[in-house]
């Protein structure tokens, strides 16, 4: 909800909430660096609130003092370097994770999956992975739907062979059924996992179940700290990585809501509220290793070194275009450096073309670009104008449902330049694993010494060499940009210009302003 966090209270928690999450998140780090060279950084994993304010000269951190800060100084870039030294590097993905993106919660069988990726071809806009949500039966979360993947394996095979990698959701649960619902394997799995234990429990030895009410209430959650627990589960997903699946979405992870849970290597639910996201997602990263990849929605100190993340929920509004912004620049201050979020948001009503175009275009000079849209049942469905309820937010349909075809050929380009970027992309991402340097840097990281930037919260460095400067708002056909110092050439137009200078350009729905940092 904002770059400069000065006057606001806020809470170190991993908390989930569906869109306009505010000052909620999935993803708290605690740590925080100011304008004048220092870092502070909290090395707990208990929850904690927290403000800020400024008098004069000083900023005061309010915080509990049975926490003892840890102090680093330098630029905002060597303050970072010294952040991911202690909490990890981040991890690199395989090249083909800066590719584009594609989802849709409503590809639910063999036949969509295939159409979807011949359509992209089709449009010029191949896709380098595909990610399948409703996948599975539903129950146990690991079993592929028969009677709608009658052929994963040849599925699988068939999208390698077109270059297109497989990314399947995860949940770490152990389902409560609906009432009538029947799964013997599932029923068997949760009466195995109670018997030897390998979900947290309560005080008693009970299984600890989700508060009703929450996402996936009345549901058990597997302890990812017990080895016979990670064994057991992961030996029922074994088979999906033989099969040839490339990754997984790791939703979920704020399931820790009781204080006294308990879990195999003697924490708490104290300790597990922010601590248990980073043990399942180091879990499953240890167990895909280093080809594949995660993609994680929640996580805490550390989780750059185990899994590519997205900024949660959003509607397709302008607001939340925003906020994905604002949370790209937070979570690079943060160390976190590969990073997304749904092209346009994933749930509510469809979005207007300029909305769509202009977060497409944002997409294309972000570190991961994806597409993605809620479950037909999700909850917004209801609002969705046509009978149809297709509410893809592919280029294709958007195209279709607003009666606008140049979006085909505006998010073609886009496409097209995200193929050009490719290698300077991977070239940047290998060096954010090794410096902690983000993908999306805001400008005070490069220019620590130019006070123009401090308050600069809508442009971005994309790497060490591009300033990207988006626009944000309905109905703008230009912006003014901040150039700091150095000779910069017009990505688009060629045209130099020496910073540091204020500039006013035009950028019309599907276009983005880019420069390039030449010295």
């Amino acid at each position: 909800d904002s770059f400069n966090q000065i006057g606001l209270e806020r809470k170190n928690e991993v908390y989930e909430k569906f869109t306009n999450q505010g000052a909620s998140t999935y993803l708290p780090i605690p740590f925080c660096v100011t304008d004048r060279g220092i870092g502070l950084y909290v090395n707990t994993e208990e929850s904690f609130s927290f403000c800020s304010e400024l008098s004069e000269n000083n900023v005061t951190l309010n915080i509990p003092n049975n926490f003892a800060p840890e102090f680093f100084s330098g630029t905002p870039l060597e303050i970072l370097e010294q952040l991911t030294r202690i909490t990890g590097k981040p991890k690199l993905p395989p090249d083909w994770a800066f590719g584009v993106w594609i989802s849709a919660n409503r590809w639910n069988n063999q036949d969509v999956v295939e159409e979807q990726v011949q359509a992209a071809i089709h449009y010029g806009m191949k896709p380098s992975v595909i990610v399948l949500e409703a996948w599975s039966d539903e129950t146990t979360f690991y079993r592929f739907n028969e009677e709608h993947f009658p052929n994963p394996k040849g599925m699988i095979d068939k999208l390698h062979e077109q270059g297109v990698r497989l990314i399947l959701w995860q949940i770490p649960v152990l389902k409560t059924l609906e009432p009538g619902q029947v799964c013997i394997q599932h029923e068997e799995d949760r009466a195995c996992s109670i018997e030897n234990k390998f979900v947290v429990t309560n005080p008693d030895g009970s299984p600890y179940l989700i508060p009703k009410g929450r996402w996936f209430g009345r549901s058990m959650v597997p302890d990812f700290t017990n080895p016979a627990a990670r064994d057991w589960w992961f030996g029922k997903r074994q088979y999906l990585l033989d099969m040839g699946v490339d990754g997984f979405k790791t939703d979920g992870g704020e399931f820790i809501y009781d204080d006294n849970a308990c879990f195999f290597d003697g924490r708490t639910g104290l300790q597990m509220r922010n601590g248990y996201a980073m043990a399942y997602e180091k879990a499953y990263s240890d167990f895909i290793g280093n080809d594949r990849v995660l993609f994680s929605r929640a996580g805490y100190i550390g989780s750059q070194s185990a899994t590519l993340h997205w900024a949660g929920d959003q509607q397709s509004t302008w607001l939340e275009l925003r906020h994905v912004l604002t949370a790209g620049l937070n979570a690079g201050l943060s160390g976190l450096s590969y990073w997304g979020f749904d092209i346009a948001g994933f749930a509510g009503e469809l979005p207007s073309t300029e909305l769509y175009l202009r977060a497409f275009a944002l997409a294309c000079f972000s570190p991961i670009m994806q597409w993605h849209s809620e479950p037909l049942g999700g909850q917004f469905s209801g609002v969705l104008s046509s009978n149809d309820m297709v509410n893809d937010r592919s280029p294709w349909n958007i195209a279709k449902r607003t009666n606008s075809p140049e979006v085909i050929s505006l998010c073609r380009n886009l496409c097209e330049e995200r193929v050009k970027l490719f290698d300077y992309i991977n070239e940047q991402a290998r060096t954010a694993s090794k410096t902690g340097r983000p993908m999306m840097a805001a400008l005070i990281i490069d220019w620590p010494q130019d006070e123009s930037v401090f308050k600069i919260d809508d442009e971005y460095m994309f790497g060490s060499a591009l300033l990207v400067a988006p626009i944000l708002e309905q109905s703008e056909t230009s912006r003014e940009v901040y150039l700091p110092k150095g000779v910069w050439r017009d990505y688009w137009s060629g045209e130099i210009i020496n910073g540091p200078c204020h500039i006013s350009k035009n950028c019309v729905p599907g276009e983005i302003l880019v420069w390039r940092l030449e010295i």
